[in-house]
């Protein structure tokens, strides 16, 4: 079934903004350039005074026309040639400029939504699609590109047109004005009602538009999964309605634009009309000159076009006012953890210290259910230790904690004495390798894959991280060894060997601190019991974490900490928790006894 568009942050407050408001967010993102700014405002400017100039022109022309002055005739018409020929220079110099402007302007957006989202823990992302995040990043850009490199300049260009054309028609006749002038409340009462309800229905149509590559997003990324079941008829299905959601919307708002432009353009050029035919009365009384008459033709037909052009520009104004508010919610989005105003440095070099003392701690997305309750553990520099128990214990939540993916409730995590919440959480994470439980391959070549890791990582230490996770020998067979691309999320390769690359990157890291979440869980019985050595060598010196089901894994951790619901329920080696009985005893018998600890 088709997810509507959930409303973002601030939805009601942003609708009772007024029109183009929101525009003045990207007031930061303009600033560094003024410079550019102004040099585009100029060569508008001069574009806008040359065109206005032409009229004059014709009006000599037309009334010397008959005067038998073929000089003064020529001289006209090369004066046109060359304001023509200016216009055309200034109008090139005006496109450039306002362009590269704008194509600046979107990039350092781009790069500003982008460089915040990347950096927002995993709560952003509980309640906002990947998908829709990059919908923003992409098609609300390109909409505010649309605006900032031609819409704003033609918007411009038209109002001093308008403007201009105005006055110089009032010396031409005020009589012809002054009629001019009373269709304008007419013209200008629906650019404003029609122009409110615009803007809705864009932010409706783009929701819909972001919405829908959330979901694109999501059932490409799981197509392997989609196909093995069988729901690519629903998957379809699901994406046309929501793609037929945005188009009935973008429908709506085409109807009302569509609606505003020809209630415009009939007034301003039914105002011509009568213009005209009031002039051509005045010329036949030898009130004025044909020229006259011509020269106001041309500048109200031009303050026409300008105020058709007008609303034309209000509705991409009102399209963009909808897109840079959505941007701006992703900017000013406050991420529910934060590095601290004066972070405190953590002891060199790193021991590995962890503790855990009372913490609680619930997810964001499941705010009754406790997922920590009241833990207190110390892991001493060096030591292994294991976490147990059933699905939803609180195993991964220990790992994501540690990295600090999300604060707890209460309670404190340290690390070699300091809270985290007391550090920058890049200078800790240095300390700290992680092997996820799915573990991620870019769509990059093996070798950037493992030096993911540690970017100034040498080939030969690639090789030898490789060869230590059990990596090396399918690497090699690769068409193009370590120098082959892996492909989107790794298809190339299978569970065990996305498993082994991950581990090769935590083993080139070389921190203090190694967290393992499943990390053999996808490996065959011999690449487990090669990478398992290997990790028992990494594990010699470092403070390592193993989450873990399978408790052949872990058999010689230092310390098995079962956990419960959340709670620690025990603690102790292998060879103790079964003497002593209790849930760690229960799941080892079930796994050891039944045959299933290589399931």
């Amino acid at each position: 079934m088709a997810r509507t568009p959930t409303p973002g942050p601030g939805t009601e407050e942003r609708e009772k903004s007024r029109e183009l408001g929101a525009l003045r967010a990207l007031l930061p993102f303009l600033a560094p350039y003024r410079g550019l700014m102004i040099a585009a405002i100029l060569a508008l400017v001069l574009t806008a005074m040359i065109s206005l100039t032409l009229p004059l022109a014709v009006r000599r022309v037309i009334d010397n026309f008959g005067t038998g002055e073929a000089e003064l005739l020529d001289q006209y018409f090369v004066a046109a040639l060359i304001i023509a020929a200016l216009l055309a220079v200034g109008t090139g110099l005006r496109y450039a400029l306002v362009t590269r402007f704008g194509e600046r302007v979107v990039a350092d957006i781009r790069k500003a939504v982008f460089d915040r989202v990347i950096s927002m823990s995993p709560a952003f992302y509980e309640n906002l699609m990947t998908g829709e995040v990059l919908s923003r990043i992409t098609t609300d850009t390109t909409l505010i590109l649309s605006v900032i490199g031609s819409s704003v300049s033609i918007a411009l260009r038209n109002m001093l047109i308008v403007t201009g054309g105005l006055v110089l028609m009032l010396f031409t006749s005020a009589k012809l004005t002054a009629m001019v002038l009373l269709i304008v409340p007419a013209v200008i009462v629906p650019i404003l009602v029609l122009g409110r309800r615009l803007r809705v229905l864009s932010r409706e149509n783009q929701d819909w538009i972001a919405a829908s590559s959330g979901n694109a997003s999501e059932s490409l990324g799981a197509v392997q999964t989609v196909q093995a079941f069988t729901n690519e008829a629903a998957s379809q299905s699901q994406f046309a309605q929501m793609t037929e959601a945005s188009y009935d919307a973008a429908q709506r708002r085409i109807k009302t634009r569509a609606l505003m432009t020809i209630i415009v353009i009939f007034l301003v050029f039914a105002g011509v009309v009568g213009v005209l035919w009031m002039g051509a009365r005045d010329v036949r009384a030898d009130q004025m000159t044909p020229g006259a008459l011509v020269q106001f033709v041309i500048y109200a037909v031009m303050v026409a076009g300008g105020v058709a052009a007008l609303s034309e520009i209000w509705g991409e104004l009102q399209r963009a006012a909808g897109a840079t508010e959505r941007l701006v919610e992703l900017l000013r989005t406050e991420d529910t953890v934060q590095d601290p105003a004066a972070a405190i440095a953590l002891p060199s070099p790193v021991a590995g210290r962890i503790a855990f003392e009372d913490v609680h701690f619930r997810y964001p997305a499941r705010p009754d259910v406790q997922a920590l309750d009241g833990v207190n553990l110390s892991i001493n520099p060096g030591e292994t230790v294991a976490f147990v128990g059933p699905s939803g214990a609180g195993k991964t939540t220990i790992i994501q904690l540690i990295l600090r993916f999300y604060d707890p409730a209460s309670g404190r995590i340290t690390l070699d004495g300091v809270d985290l919440r007391d550090v920058s959480r890049a200078a800790f994470r240095r300390s700290v390798a992680l092997v996820p439980q799915d573990p991620v391959i870019f769509a990059a070549s093996a070798r950037e894959n493992i030096r993911f890791g540690r970017p100034d990582a040498t080939d030969a230490e690639i090789d030898a991280a490789a060869e230590a996770a059990a990596a090396h020998g399918f690497i090699s067979a690769l068409p193009d060894g370590y120098d082959s691309y892996l492909g989107e999320r790794g298809v190339m390769l299978s569970g065990g060997q996305k498993q082994r690359i991950a581990i090769a990157r935590a083993i080139l890291r070389d921190a203090p601190v190694l967290l393992l979440d499943e990390a053999t869980s996808a490996l065959d019985a011999e690449s487990e019991r090669a990478v398992q050595a290997a990790v028992d060598r990494l594990s010699a010196d470092r403070t390592t974490l193993i989450v873990a089901h399978r408790l052949a894994t872990v058999k010689k951790a230092d310390r098995i900490v079962v956990l419960e619901a959340g709670r620690i329920v025990d603690m102790g080696t292998h060879d103790e928790l079964v003497t002593k009985g209790g849930l760690y005893a229960r799941l080892a018998r079930l796994q050891f006894t039944d045959g299933l600890a290589d399931v």
